[in-house]
């Protein structure tokens, strides 16, 4: 038999490969992603929970339509109690967004210098944080910064800390995972710097600033800075951990990285918000755009959540799940649901 051609043996290679690739990859992502279209966003959500997730919440805000609300699967299935759109979720790392713009507000108005470093607002921080006179809150608000996470401390979520200054601790000491502004990597302890910066310029807690600034303007009565500040926890979406049979809702992280709560629609109003410009007040906005992103994702044990807006449809898409586990492939599967999602609002809307 002759040897193949140097183009047939790269493709035999290259198929090989792709077919090597695929046992790696969890077949339920690969059947979420080849199966056909649904007719509705409703649909999509019951194939979601058919795939693993316990629960799950979606909002689309169509500019010039009345809001859309989905839910489907369970809010708390230990009490048989089903999604509602209306749901309370932990949005975890769509926090940031909120004190991204708390950051720009300040900075405007003077108080805060985007070009100030960690060591001028932390003097005791020298030698205890690497590169510490060289970071500035602009390279954290982007991260920036090269300071290491301190959630990806080996077993952190096993038992994590619920002070600031012992969470900081953990990073303390430790090398940089780059030198400043030379890379990018994504790392909550920014974002609890950040927050620590926020109050000592303030003099009160950014929450407050957050609320009275962002949250009250705008009027999202259904979103809290803190798990504590909702009077009825049994609104709150239960969160699950595959392999782990208790709730995760008590699970209070504190930090000012993902500790906010809030309702689906709360998080749509406040993306369109950010979208259009209507949450900053004048010369806000231009300072906000040369330091964050206008989308994030959120995750905690047992909690995933989507923002974005889409400017080619007008649309704002929200979505929540209330199940992770450890191999993160739920990750994966809930990014699959949404761009499906997203098509279908799409091609719905061309209909």
């Amino acid at each position: 038999m002759p040897n193949p051609k140097p183009k047939q043996t790269l493709r035999i290679l290259f198929i090989l490969a792709s077919i090597g690739s695929l046992y790696f990859v969890p077949w339920i992502l690969v059947k979420a992603w080849i199966l056909p279209l649904p007719d509705t966003v409703q649909e999509q959500l019951e194939e979601g929970i058919a795939d693993g997730f316990d629960g799950m919440i979606v909002y689309v805000d169509q500019g010039g339509k009345s809001p859309e609300f989905y839910a489907a699967g369970w809010h708390d299935r230990n009490k048989k109690i089903p999604a509602y759109p209306q749901a309370l979720f932990k949005i975890a790392s769509i926090s940031k967004l909120y004190v991204a713009v708390a950051v720009a507000k300040l900075v405007k108005e003077g108080r805060l210098s985007l070009d100030e470093t960690v060591a001028e607002y932390f003097p005791e921080l020298a030698g205890r944080i690497e590169n510490v006179d060289r970071i500035t809150l602009r390279m954290m608000v982007q991260h920036r910064s090269g300071i290491p996470d301190f959630t990806r401390t080996p077993n952190y979520w096993e038992d994590p800390p619920q002070a600031n200054s012992d969470n900081l601790e953990l990073v303390l000491d430790k090398p940089a995972d780059f030198a400043p502004d030379e890379s990018y990597g994504y790392s909550n302890t920014n974002y609890l710097l950040i927050g620590e910066i926020l109050d000592k310029t303030l003099g009160y807690s950014h929450h407050q600033f957050i609320k009275e600034e962002i949250l009250i303007p705008i009027e999202l009565n259904k979103t809290y800075s803190l798990l504590s500040e909702v009077d009825d926890l049994d609104e709150v979406m239960s969160g699950y951990y595959v392999g782990y049979e208790a709730d995760m809702k008590n699970n209070d992280f504190i930090n000012q990285a993902g500790s906010m709560v809030a309702t689906a629609e709360d998080v749509g109003i406040f993306i369109r918000a950010l979208n259009d410009g209507s949450v900053f007040n004048e010369g806000e906005q231009e300072i906000y755009s040369s330091i964050y992103t206008y989308e994030h994702t959120g995750l905690l044990p047992g909690y995933q959540s989507i923002a974005k807006y889409h400017k080619d449809i007008d649309t704002v898409v929200i979505q929540f799940n209330n199940t992770t586990n450890f191999d993160g492939y739920d990750w994966g599967l809930a990014e699959i649901i949404y761009k499906r999602v997203v098509k279908i609002v799409k091609r719905n809307r061309e209909d």
